[in-house]
């Protein structure tokens, strides 16, 4: 098995977690404090991330240069507006469904990736993706039925929009770190990627941070008050995104993210467990879907 499956996995489990506590975190902080905690308290698990793989590896720190810098900038603030449009669209509907829009995210980076890294799939993968994305939207139709209408009616709900949104931009995010390990020189790509997630970290805190300072001050003091829980949200967060950006590297961006759909069964179950919430008939056949989905994206790789 190619060692980007279980990474990819990996990542899945890290990133559902962090992301029902944020969700728990949204009672108590506006969108953008519960995304500017994620960075905050992330930090430290990131730079712990680096230092152990420079002592590892042993290889020396890379040096960066502004075209690195730029394109972590840019990741970085596609990935705070993508977190707070999905953070926006678990107030619309439940966890669950809430990440399942922004799983559309998958077919839309592998057309992106297409184009700005020429990154070409097997038709298998594109079946693959293909129910994937029919499981996700069994999960968004909330049992309604697969009628064009139906469709269309769950496609302009806010939560919809909010959920498209963040995909899109989330795409985005992901090329932008990439072109940004491809610009930064460097033996080893482990170092490559820790040192790009601190970078892109320490940049998100500064951006993030400076407009809750303008507009939102108070949700600063409120960042620091609710430290016993985010700085949990933080932890995982580094620690997925250490994973995805890994597994960026060493293979195709969409066979990652497809393959990362098996968070929708992480979702399901903190869903149904952490957060108490009641799941439908149709959850157990967009699941199905998904994880079919996902082993048609292996054995076509």
């Amino acid at each position: 098995m190619p060692i980007w499956i279980p990474i990819a996995v990996t990542a899945a489990l890290f990133q559902c977690w962090r992301t029902a506590l944020q969700q728990k975190l949204r009672h108590l902080l506006s969108v953008n404090g519960a995304g500017f905690v994620r960075f905050l308290y992330g930090a430290p698990t990131a730079s712990l991330l680096l230092f152990l793989s420079l002592k590892i590896t042993g290889a020396p720190l890379p040096e960066a240069n502004w075209t690195f810098v730029a394109f972590c900038a840019a990741g970085g603030i596609a990935q705070i507006l993508a977190t707070n449009l999905l953070i926006m669209a678990f107030g619309y509907r439940n966890f669950a469904v809430g990440t399942a829009y922004g799983k559309t995210e998958t077919v839309q980076s592998a057309v992106i990736a297409f184009i700005f890294l020429h990154e070409v799939l097997s038709g298998l993968a594109w079946i693959g993706i293909a129910i994937g994305l029919t499981g996700v939207m069994t999960l968004s139709l909330a049992g309604k039925g697969f009628k064009p209408r139906d469709l269309l009616m769950a496609s302009i709900q806010p939560a919809a929009l909010c959920g498209l949104g963040a995909g899109f931009i989330f795409a985005f995010n992901i090329i932008f770190i990439k072109m940004a390990f491809y610009s930064l020189p460097g033996p080893s790509l482990v170092v490559r990627t820790m040192f790009g997630l601190v970078i892109t970290n320490t940049l998100q805190i500064l951006m993030q941070g400076s407009f809750l300072l303008l507009r939102e001050p108070g949700q600063l003091a409120k960042a620091f008050s609710t430290w016993r829980t985010s700085m949990w949200a933080g932890t995982l967060s580094a620690c997925g995104s250490a994973c995805w950006a890994t597994g960026f590297a060493l293979t195709d961006v969409a066979l990652v993210r497809s393959v990362g759909q098996i968070e929708l069964v992480f979702t399901l179950l903190f869903s149904r467990f952490y957060l108490k919430e009641t799941l439908k008939r149709s959850d157990v056949t967009g699941l199905v879907l998904v994880v079919g989905g996902v082993l048609l994206i292996v054995i076509g790789h």
